[in-house]
């Protein structure tokens, strides 16, 4: 078994299938990486039961035959190797690599121990990769990152004829996102269909594949639990789905009654992020808004204080106060794309829904659909106030 491949390519190819290495494992196999050569050919999967990741790509081969090397080991190999065509084979037991007249060995590990790969899950259709590389960064800064609680962990996908609509929350916020995507054979026309992702992972691959011009979705309820597959351009990834589902939100974002403020999300996130120097790890940042047209921010106690004014526009009120965990606040005004934001607000202590304001054709600032509220983020103003 040889082949030949640009470093490029074959260190690309590496670090892709690298994505599926567990950090530390009891079983040794899973460490490895799984190299396959044929007919023109080369794959590259890494596997460790709860993700799988292959990638597929050009090479000069010699032969058929799989190999099985340290992923980290071989990660590391592919950073340093020069520029220009890389050499492998398959010498016994021994695995080498050369490329610029430096040559590297490595020992194989058992292929025989290693676990059969999880099949590719059943199409359901696709999505544009870097719609859905954005809206999954949108959503998946809500999710909760406490093990304990690992439905709070999962990026909720929901597909219901032609719309995907994406959802995270972690108890103190929760945002939701909405894109079109082409559903395809038995699912056009099916039934809503629900999955809970992890979203460290979701988030991860989403990213991967953002260059891909479309990604093919495919679930498969019936191999332990279930598991979603992601599919662009000679790249696979299969995660294995968290069980239960997230709370349902629709009764969170009715917002009857509640005072309403628009303001410029670029210079609300750089006042956020300035007052909030001053600010303790528990401190919130709170924003008064008037019907004289502005909104001051304040954050600190006592001498050790900042503030800052900015243009808003309040109806439904003559004044309403609401105070924030400053991380989560710029959490969800990064996530937006819009220039402008619509603040639905309860008071202190309550839900504020944040939304991007339309434009006069009707659809939101920063290319949403149209028509709709394509993205929102809830967060729970505090109670505590500066």
């Amino acid at each position: 078994m040889e082949f030949r491949i640009e470093r490029a390519a074959f260190a690309e190819a590496v670090a892709w299938a690298g994505r599926a290495l567990p950090s530390r494992t009891p079983v040794p196999v899973l460490g490895g990486l799984l190299l396959a050569v044929d007919a023109g050919r080369l794959t590259v999967s890494g596997f460790d039961f709860e993700a799988a990741a292959r990638i597929e790509v050009s090479a000069e081969t010699t032969g058929v035959g799989e190999v099985l090397v340290p992923g980290r080991r071989l990660l590391d190999i592919c950073r340093v190797l020069p520029d220009g065509p890389v050499s492998c084979a398959l010498e016994g037991t021994r695995f080498t690599v050369e490329a610029g007249g430096t040559e590297f060995g490595l020992s194989t590990l058992p292929r025989e121990e290693y676990p059969a790969l999880p099949a590719r899950p059943v199409s359901y259709g696709s999505v544009d990769a870097a719609d859905f590389a954005t809206a999954v960064g949108q959503v998946a800064v809500a999710a909760g990152r406490d093990e304990t609680l690992p439905v709070l962990t999962g990026v909720q996908l929901r597909l219901d004829g032609d719309s995907m609509t994406l959802s995270a929350s972690d108890r103190y916020r929760y945002a939701v996102r909405r894109l079109g995507w082409k559903p395809e054979g038995s699912s056009d026309g099916a039934g809503a269909m629900e999955a809970l992702v992890p979203a460290r992972r979701l988030l991860d691959t989403a990213r991967s594949l953002a260059r891909c011009g479309s990604v093919r979705l495919g679930l498969d309820r019936a191999a332990g639990g279930g598991l979603v597959g992601f599919e662009g351009e000679g790249m696979r990834s299969v995660v294995r789905l968290l069980d239960g589902r997230l709370p349902a939100y629709g009764s969170l974002f009715e917002m009857g009654g509640a005072a309403v403020a628009e303001v410029e999300c670029g210079a609300l996130a750089e006042a956020v992020r300035r007052v909030a120097v001053v600010a303790e790890a528990s401190s919130p940042v709170r924003l008064d808004f008037s019907d004289d047209g502005s909104v001051l921010l304040r954050a600190g106690y006592g001498d050790d204080v900042a503030a800052q004014r900015l243009p808003a526009v309040l109806s439904g009120a003559q004044e309403v106060t609401v105070a924030f965990n400053p991380a989560y606040l710029l959490d969800a005004l990064n996530s937006f794309e819009a220039p402008r934001l619509r603040l639905e607000m309860l008071g202190t202590g309550q839900r504020t829904l944040l939304s991007a304001v339309a434009g006069e054709d009707g659809s939101e600032d920063g290319g949403a659909e149209a028509g709709s509220a394509s993205h929102r983020h809830l967060l729970m103003s505090v109670k505590q106030l500066v």
